[in-house]
């Protein structure tokens, strides 16, 4: 099968495709002409095409319209892993193949996961703060029971670089089918008999409506005094009122955060000065290895499509994700 490719933004599509003042969508949009190229495929106008690359952020009716238009195209590429702002819509309600980048940036997402579980055993938000000499007895992630929330990319990247410090790995997802590495896969229905036993709760899981505010009061009570949690995935994975409580009263120990929900965190919010937290602004991977791993992804994807072989990264419509 031959791929014709059109690629949004694009000026020659109009005004509704096109971001002119955006430099950043117009080098990525360079590097996905290179990786439909090395992928044996053609760049063409949406009338001509058989797939469609989507670099257009967070804007499902363009994208609903441009399908509506051109009914020949099969095959969407999303350049995020997550799709949440789509799923919500019926725009994966049609005959056509829907794929994201869900997996490509599991390498750096998941040291960034295992920064904030060191930094946060190690109490470096609270020394961090402190302008003077005070030592804090830290804490070793040697031995310690990680429970991951999520059984994806990330999670098996985790897993991964999680086994040289000996931990007991947990991994809770939608589907029970064992994450390889893990001592264990649960069904997102045993979460709470987990929790009481988990000295660190790594979320790293897809944002569907089941799975918002998978953390909120009831769940951060079930977690010994001295579990830390930890989110790289989305900020409306934890209920955030609820997160605030439980450091204010004790009932976890800290919380390494790349995600928040309100994103960016309102000036003067608690969690901003809380010394027992660590933020970071949703920056688990660098624009350079995303881009590279996007196009990697989407050159594969490209020849995939010719050869006849399945996607990579395929969107289940009724998961949203």
């Amino acid at each position: 099968m031959d791929a014709r490719i059109a690629i949004a933004p694009s000026p020659e599509m109009g005004a509704a495709y096109d971001r002119p003042n955006s430099p950043a969508l117009g080098r990525l949009r360079a590097r996905v002409e290179e990786a439909v190229a090395a992928g044996g495929g053609a760049v063409v106008a949406p009338g001509e095409a058989n797939g469609l690359v989507w670099l257009i952020p967070g804007e499902p009716e363009p994208l609903r319209s441009l399908l509506d238009d051109h009914p020949g195209i099969g095959w969407v590429q999303f350049p995020w892993a997550g799709v949440e702002r789509f799923a919500v819509t019926d725009v994966f309600h049609r005959p056509v193949t829907f794929t994201c980048a869900k997996g490509s940036f599991a390498g750096q997402v998941a040291e960034h996961a295992l920064m904030l579980m060191l930094a946060c055993l190690r109490n470096l938000a609270r020394q961090a703060r402190t302008p003077r000499w005070h030592p804090i007895d830290p804490v070793s992630l040697g031995g310690r029971r990680v429970t991951i929330l999520g059984g994806g990319g990330i999670a098996a990247e985790l897993v991964r670089i999680l086994r040289p410090f000996d931990c007991r790995l947990t991994v809770v997802r939608r589907r029970p089918e064992k994450v390889e590495g893990a001592d264990e896969t649960l069904s997102s229905s045993a979460l709470h008999s987990v929790l009481p036993e988990t000295d660190i709760l790594v979320l790293a899981l897809a944002l569907t409506a089941e799975t918002r505010h998978v953390v909120g009061a009831a769940e951060l009570a079930l977690l010994p005094q001295h579990a830390a949690v930890v989110n790289v995935a989305r900020g409306a994975h934890i209920d955030t009122g609820a997160l605030v409580e439980a450091l204010r009263a004790g009932t976890i120990s800290a919380a390494g955060l790349d995600v928040t929900d309100p994103e960016p965190l309102p000036e003067g919010h608690p969690l901003w000065d809380d010394p027992r937290v660590l933020i970071t602004s949703h920056c688990a991977d660098s624009a350079e290895y995303v881009t590279r791993m996007f196009c990697e992804r989407v050159e594969r994807n490209v020849r995939n499509l010719r050869e006849g072989r399945p996607l990579e990264g395929a969107i289940d419509p009724a998961a949203g994700y």
